[in-house]
């Protein structure tokens, strides 16, 4: 089992920053494939980064390409989404997610994840 928890959203202005952390803890390795989905209200969740095992490939959403970076510690368990600026598009809650991974596979879709964390609220002001 793994658990996930996301913190570090809040309300911040159009052109500003936030950082997401996501602190996995229980049976963590550096096989688990760790992704960023975002819900807005009225919209399916959607893939927003991810992130490999070693943490040597990233893939993101043409949405964010260019302003968000995905990173993970293997030291400390902890993946982050640092996310520069930000739009009202971005409004949405944030989720984590796990899965192990399976040779060179990336995970894109969120059928695909079998562990979630709570989620964490951004909101973009303009």
């Amino acid at each position: 089992q793994v658990q996930l928890v996301e913190s570090g959203g809040g309300l911040v202005q159009a052109g500003g920053s936030l950082r997401l952390s996501c602190a996995a803890s229980g049976r963590t390795s550096s096989t688990y494939f760790m992704g960023w989905f975002r819900q807005a209200p009225g919209k399916e969740r959607e893939f927003v980064a991810a992130i490999s095992g070693g943490g040597g490939n990233l893939y993101y959403a043409t949405s964010v390409k260019g302003r968000f970076t995905i990173s993970r510690d293997g030291g400390k368990n902890t993946v982050y989404l640092q996310m520069n600026s930000l739009n009202g598009e971005d409004t949405a809650v944030y989720y984590c997610a796990a899965r192990l991974s399976v040779g060179m596979r990336r995970y894109t879709n969120s059928d695909e994840y079998g562990y979630w964390g709570q989620g964490t609220q951004v909101t973009v002001s303009s």
